[in-house]
């Protein structure tokens, strides 16, 4: 029957994770992993057995060595399916899909997403200005750093000490800026003059992520 550490190593293979992904799913450190693959560390408690088996794809009983087979299917046999690399963006809060609320940028929590994400960081929608843009209640939106964006792009918008997600229009030569919901039930939020000095661009959204229901 084969070990707890040799199981772990097994799974990883199959599963074509990273240490790193691994790691940040369980919530430990790279190194730890490669101790629980390399035995050096075998009293693993059962949560982290938990964690690694959800992080592998796989069951506890078999990284327990219970199970005789690994009950994860090789996917990736299939020409239209490719592994997915992760990594962290940090959560920085919640902004607003509707009326702005508070601009939360306590970096308290990670989400994990494709490493092909062009972002700096995320945050979490609330309401329902931009469904219009597929953009729902809840989902993660990633934001790239600019202080600038194209007219027409989405981007995240603070307001004095508020935040939106907005389509931005700006009009260099009016002085003037609109910002659109992707909702007909509200209302363009135009700022012109001096009242554009209290407005900031935290950056460009590039992706967001749902959960499927």
């Amino acid at each position: 029957m084969a070990s707890l550490n040799e199981n772990i190593k097994k799974a990883r293979s199959a599963s074509n994770k990273t240490l790193e992904e691994v790691a940040a799913i369980v919530g430990v450190s790279r190194q730890t992993i490669q101790k629980y693959e390399s035995g050096v560390i075998s009293n693993i408690p059962s949560d982290k057995v938990e964690l690694l088996a959800k992080a592998l794809d796989t069951t506890p009983a078999f990284l327990m060595g219970w199970e005789t087979s690994n009950p994860i299917i090789d996917i990736f046999q299939y020409s239209n399916i490719r592994p997915v690399s992760l990594k962290k963006f940090p959560l920085l809060g919640e902004i607003a899909c509707g009326k702005p609320i508070f601009a939360d940028e306590d970096r308290e929590s990670y989400i994990l997403a494709g490493s092909d994400i062009r972002a700096d960081f995320c945050l979490k929608a609330k309401g329902d200005s931009m469904v219009n843009a597929r953009i729902l209640d809840g989902d993660i939106v990633f934001i790239r750093k600019q202080d600038m964006v194209n007219n027409g792009e989405i981007a995240a918008v603070v307001i004095d000490d508020e935040a939106t997600l907005k389509r931005v229009y700006y009009y260099p030569e009016k002085d003037l800026l609109i910002l659109k919901a992707e909702n007909a039930k509200f209302s363009d939020l135009i700022y012109s003059g001096s009242e554009l000095d209290q407005i900031r661009i935290l950056g460009k959204a590039v992706a967001f992520q749902s959960d499927v229901t």
